[in-house]
């Protein structure tokens, strides 16, 4: 007896099918009307496959007006298709099948944007239709892989004998990181529960416990503003955590993990380790950011002492880094004028560039400002040669170096030596425990649970600027991946390092009760870090924006436009939770 849906999957069908009765399930994806004899294209989870209705038949006419994205079910017979007609862009491309009969399972109203062909939709409207929106091949295509890239990881990090371990979500808010999504207790007046931010504590009490090895592929909830790589509301983590472990331990799991992970997904862009280590200070004087993009080659070099107190008060006691391009010489006006609006697009006043010629002269709109001296310094400071062009950043340090760090991209692409079609890794080493805040206090620069480097001597006798902490990034292409740290397992070092950022010790036991208690029972030494998921998966599937890798996500105004949340709540719930609404009238 048949199955009162399918006999098969849309992609299963093949050659050795032919002549055989089968039903198949799915929704009208395409309709081709070719000199009478009627072609429907049938989708399902699986693929797609051709069906053939005639004139004669009776389904033809019902086929010819039912509406596109209606559900079908159909019976019918397995034909060979002609040599010429055989198309191999689909798993079931030598055969079609000629319906006999059709059942409509369910009709689809007038679409709101078309599903195929696929047309350029604003993202209200597919955010609004977010059902809609998933059948179509390029979010189809990310939901699967994002499913594809989970399992995998899952398997790589169970073979490797980490413990898959799942951490509470209502849990206690915490004075640190970002601002926390409060959950009101029904049984406990006036109190709150918070959505976990990251598993941080929870992980670190799991070592505590003895359990060695731990991963989870977390959700984490921050209530911050939405960008292109971060979700607001929600995002997906895989958590890892280890004990008696040093830094390179941690390196040299997740460095196989994500070679081979790629390796699987983007075998042709070439991830090796190990991924290079760069103290965070180098990275910020080589690169202008602690997120370098090592797919372009090119540097920045600091040059404002040579402009010290020059007669060129455009540069004058003004920070100035310049990033040197060579082999430039035969590119038009335009590679530098295109240039200098890419850097105005990220803030700056203006981009100024030089040009050094055969005999090391210089051209450019400022080579008349530029002394022999400063020129001489210039072209060894920068390794130029004839040919070498050289732009310019000038003005206070951040916002030069924010600056010229995406101006040393935007270089090398447009000069041809940018790696498009690679994933360049790197860890970002040696953070500063701590640094100065805008009232002039020291105050974590990090992760406040982060080893100190020198532990309790460090604490006790550096200036604490100068203190480093066992804490890395791992960037790729640009991107944080994930924080990370070798954390503090010794309750005298924790008071003392919160104590240096102006936390007392009633302060520490009140904000963190749990942890410092459980430290002072047997704690471990041990290190962990946490990729971002969504920025794996936004990566692998060549996307800018991570909702393009979410099956539901929040629009960048932190509402879910297909559910309707953020929700009113009526005042009888609101009375349950001992809440009193207040909303802040208009200006």
């Amino acid at each position: 007896m048949m199955h009162p849906y399918r006999s098969h999957t849309c992609a299963e069908l093949g050659s050795s099918d032919v002549d055989h009765d089968v039903r198949l399930s799915g929704w009208l994806h395409n309709r081709r009307d070719l000199g009478g004899v009627l072609f429907i294209d049938l989708r399902d989870n699986y693929g797609i496959v051709q069906l053939v209705a005639r004139p004669e038949s009776q389904v033809f006419a019902q086929l010819s007006h039912l509406p596109k994205e209606s559900v079908i079910r159909v019976d019918g017979k397995v034909l060979c298709r002609a040599p010429e007609n055989v198309n191999p862009e689909i798993a079931s491309g030598e055969i079609e099948v000629e319906v006999t009969t059709l059942d409509v399972l369910g009709t689809c109203a007038p679409l709101p944007f078309h599903i195929f062909p696929e047309e350029k939709v604003n993202e209200e409207a597919r955010l609004r239709y977010r059902f809609l929106d998933l059948r179509r091949q390029r979010m189809r295509h990310n939901i699967l892989l994002r499913s594809a890239v989970i399992t995998s990881i899952r398997q790589k990090m169970t073979a490797r004998g980490f413990f898959d371990m799942q951490t509470p979500i209502l849990s206690a808010t915490s004075p640190e990181g970002a601002r926390d999504f409060l959950v009101p207790s029904r049984n406990h007046t006036g109190k709150f529960y918070a959505l976990p931010q990251a598993p941080q504590q929870f992980k670190q009490l799991l070592m505590i416990s003895g359990f060695d090895r731990y991963f989870q592929i977390a959700p984490c909830f921050r209530d911050e503003d939405s960008r292109a790589d971060r979700s607001p509301g929600e995002f997906y983590q895989l958590d890892i955590e280890m004990s008696f472990v040093e830094q390179e331990d941690v390196f040299g799991v997740v460095e196989e993990v994500f070679v081979e992970l790629f390796t699987e997904f983007a075998p042709d862009r070439g991830t090796v380790a190990p991924f290079p280590r760069i103290a965070y200070r180098d990275a910020m004087r080589r690169f202008g950011t602690d997120k370098p993009d090592l797919r372009s080659p090119l540097e920045l070099v600091d040059v404002s002492e040579l402009f010290r107190d020059s007669d060129f008060k455009a540069f004058a006691n003004e920070h100035v880094r310049v990033v040197a391009v060579h082999d430039v010489a035969d590119k038009p006006r335009s590679f530098y004028d295109k240039l200098a609006e890419f850097a105005v697009e990220q803030g700056a006043a203006g981009l100024a560039w030089v040009k050094i010629g055969d005999d090391h002269a210089l051209s450019g709109p400022i080579a008349k400002f530029l002394t022999e001296t400063v020129t001489d310094k210039l072209i060894a400071a920068v390794d130029g040669r004839p040919g070498t062009a050289v732009f310019f950043g000038a003005g206070h340090e951040a916002d030069v170096a924010r600056v010229m760090s995406d101006v040393r991209v935007e270089a090398a692409r447009r000069a041809g030596i940018f790696e498009e079609d690679a994933y360049r890794f790197c860890w970002v080493v040696d953070f500063p425990m701590y640094e100065k805040a805008d009232d002039g206090s020291i105050q974590f620069s990090h992760n406040p649970f982060s080893m100190p480097q020198g532990g309790l001597d460090a604490l006790r006798n550096c200036e604490p600027l100068d203190i480093l902490a066992w804490q890395y990034d791992i960037v790729c292409n640009g991107i944080e991946l994930s924080s990370g740290a070798v954390r503090n397992h010794d309750p005298a070092i924790m008071y003392e390092a919160f104590a240096i950022a102006g936390y007392d010790k009633t302060h520490v036991d009140a904000d963190f009760g749990g942890m410092i208690r459980a430290l002072q029972y047997g704690a471990p030494p041990h290190a962990g870090i946490a990729p971002g998921v969504d920025r794996i998966i936004m990566l692998l599937a060549d996307e800018r924006n991570l909702r393009e890798t979410i099956a539901f996500p929040l629009n960048q105004n932190a509402q879910d436009l297909l559910m309707g949340a953020p929700t009113e709540i009526g005042p009888q719930r609101l009375r349950e939770l001992h809440i009193d609404v207040r909303v802040p009238k208009t200006q």
